[in-house]
């Protein structure tokens, strides 16, 4: 079925999280105001859904079942779908100004249909069988996924079974006749305590050593022994005031959590590897290269702060000046081109055996890379263009103030035709995107989403193939070997 929003939300209300924030358990997670932008982000993904002009890049057809479900819930089957995936993360940047959250439980689902298959194709085992059946469900009741693959990692020199805590990889730590139990934790997990569901994955490629680290699974986020620490965030307790002005985004935003398992039970027709060291490194680079593709979620985050820049131009008096045209130009060129790769990876999608599509690994690489520089300049020249008063605003109860504010509305005028209150608002959201609370998603996300930006730079010298290059540029020049 097709979730609306309202259904999500209450959905929410039926779980029980064991949730940690400024060292304090939340008792009410969906309405904690905090936590309440993120969650109305995911709901978006629903409402979008919902919605005639938007229901062809929202929603698709399951190939399990043939009835019509949330596209966050898709398996890819075929490049259409893929470049489809690539224009509803633009549609859903764009509308929400923030990360939506769906995005790495779907590259997860994805990828663990590629990794699945193959690991029975060479022992037997039904990991695809699990896989298929957990999809249904998700699909069936609209689920949301947390994908979660972010190790803490402990020693970054050492491998996972030579750490000093074990825990510092997620692992096996007892097998019993009806599944396994599993301790460690996963960083960094956005959306997390907005999911219904958390999916495992390994986080490197593992030896013959680790292979109690090569683990992948599924379980419900409320599952007993899961406890979530949510991540802190700059100008997060703006969200805890009374007035709006200074929170930036009205509506949405995202969060990121430590969840730490603490010998969690996994059914075995939740597991989908087990000790199958050798394919832990294929998961990876497979949910690595759709998540790389799913950065163009960034160009959709990019059109609002293009917009708000242009916007504070024209009310600054500044919007018909030569260099402030330029540096809008320069803006939407670099954004254009984070879409570009997005798309370009997905239209050379192609089969995997399992009937998946799989994104061009080299050009989603090189998608991401452009991904971790471009939106930095971006936001450079947007507060450029926005001037200092973006950092040095009083707040908005100075505003309000019945001593001081007339000195506010007073020096804070630029274009007459333009409230000051207006002014300060718009402001407000370019320091939001581009310092603020949704910085972790526009910005560091954008560096360390998906691996570093040396991760994608590993991957593009293993990709391109430069004897063939080298090959033709002699051939051309009239050398003979």
């Amino acid at each position: 079925m097709l979730m609306t929003a309202a259904q999500y939300e209450e959905s929410l209300r039926k779980l029980n999280l064991k949730v940690y924030m400024f060292g304090k358990r939340v008792e009410n997670v969906v309405d904690d105001p905090i936590i309440r932008p993120s969650m109305n982000a995911v709901a978006a993904t629903y409402e979008f859904a919902h919605m005639p002009e938007y229901e062809d890049l929202m929603t698709a057809t399951s190939h399990i079942t043939g009835k019509k479900i949330n596209r966050f819930c898709h398996i890819h089957q075929n490049t259409e779908d893929l470049v489809k995936k690539t224009k509803m993360g633009r549609l859903l940047g764009s509308k929400t100004g923030c990360c939506f959250q769906r995005c790495v439980g779907m590259d997860a689902m994805n990828a663990l249909s590629i990794t699945t298959y193959n690991i029975d194709e060479k022992y037997g085992t039904s990991y695809y069988n699990n896989f298929l059946k957990y999809l249904e469900y998700v699909q069936e009741n609209d689920l949301v996924c947390d994908g979660a693959m972010t190790d803490p990692k402990g020693d970054r020199s050492l491998p996972p079974h030579k750490q000093p805590d074990p825990d510092m990889f997620m692992h096996v730590v007892e097998e019993t006749e009806d599944g396994i139990i599993v301790s460690g934790a996963k960083a960094h997990q956005t959306g997390a305590v907005n999911s219904h569901e958390i999916i495992i994955m390994p986080t490197i490629s593992m030896r013959e050593e680790d292979r109690d680290y090569a683990v992948s699974f599924a379980v419900p986020s409320d599952t007993e022994g899961i406890t979530y620490i949510m991540g802190r965030q700059s100008c997060d307790l703006r969200k805890l005031e009374s007035g709006t002005i200074d929170r930036g985004n009205q509506y949405y935003g995202g969060h990121e959590a430590l969840v730490v398992f603490d010998r969690v039970f996994v059914p075995k027709d939740r597991i989908f590897m087990l000790r199958e060291h050798e394919f832990a490194g294929q998961l990876v680079e497979q949910f690595a290269s759709y998540h790389r593709q799913s950065y163009a979620c960034k160009a959709g985050v990019g059109d609002v702060l293009i917009g708000a820049a242009q916007t504070i131009a024209e009310y600054n008096g500044a919007n018909k000046a030569s260099h402030v045209k330029d540096k809008i130009i320069e803006m939407n060129h670099l954004n254009e081109t984070l879409f570009c790769g997005s798309v370009a990876c997905a239209a050379e999608g192609h089969k995997e055996p399992s009937g998946t599509y799989l994104v061009n690994t080299l050009l989603a690489n090189v998608c991401k890379q452009n991904v971790t520089r471009f939106p930095y300049e971006i936001a450079r020249l947007a507060q450029d263009i926005a001037g200092g008063l973006m950092v040095t605003l009083p707040s908005e109860a100075d505003y309000r103030s019945e001593e001081i504010g007339k000195w506010i509305e007073k020096y804070y005028k630029a274009d007459n035709s333009v409230s000051t209150e207006n002014r300060m608002r718009m402001l407000r959201l370019i320091e939001n995107i581009t310092l603020g609370t949704a910085a972790v998603g526009y910005l560091t996300e954008s560096m360390h989403g998906a691996g570093s930006p040396q991760a994608q730079r590993i991957m593009i010298a293993r990709q391109v193939n430069l004897k063939e290059k080298q090959d033709v540029a002699k051939k051309l020049c009239g050398i003979k070997e």
